[in-house]
């Protein structure tokens, strides 16, 4: 059973945290069941950025991010060449490390 290594993120695990993942399981869904809220906007439809990670370990075996994800992309916050929306990036059978930007835009709250 594949591993998500949550690297640690001031508010929302302070200590970081180390979960088990079932293979093809949203990066998401993974932390939102172990207590770690990443904020998920748009209820997991790929309709906004809130949900951003850059995956520091594991990216290549990740399956690629389609047109809309990479679109929805271009508008994160700190942008990477390892970023993805979590709630699109499916665990794979490999292990991952995942670490949550510090900061997101959440165009619903702020009005934009």
């Amino acid at each position: 059973m594949p591993q998500i290594v949550f690297l640690p993120h001031a508010e929302l695990c302070p200590d970081g945290a180390v979960v088990e993942a079932n293979e093809g399981e949203s990066v998401l869904n993974v932390a939102l069941k172990n207590g770690i809220n990443i904020e998920h906007a748009c209820e997991k439809v790929c309709a906004c950025t809130t949900c951003h990670v850059v995956i520091r370990e594991g990216f290549d075996e990740l399956e690629e991010s389609d047109e809309l994800e990479d679109d929805m992309l271009d508008k994160a916050w700190g942008l990477e060449p390892e970023s993805r929306l979590s709630c699109q990036t499916k665990v794979p059978s490999c292990d991952l490390v995942v670490d949550i930007p510090k900061y997101t835009v959440n165009m619903v709250s702020e009005g934009n």
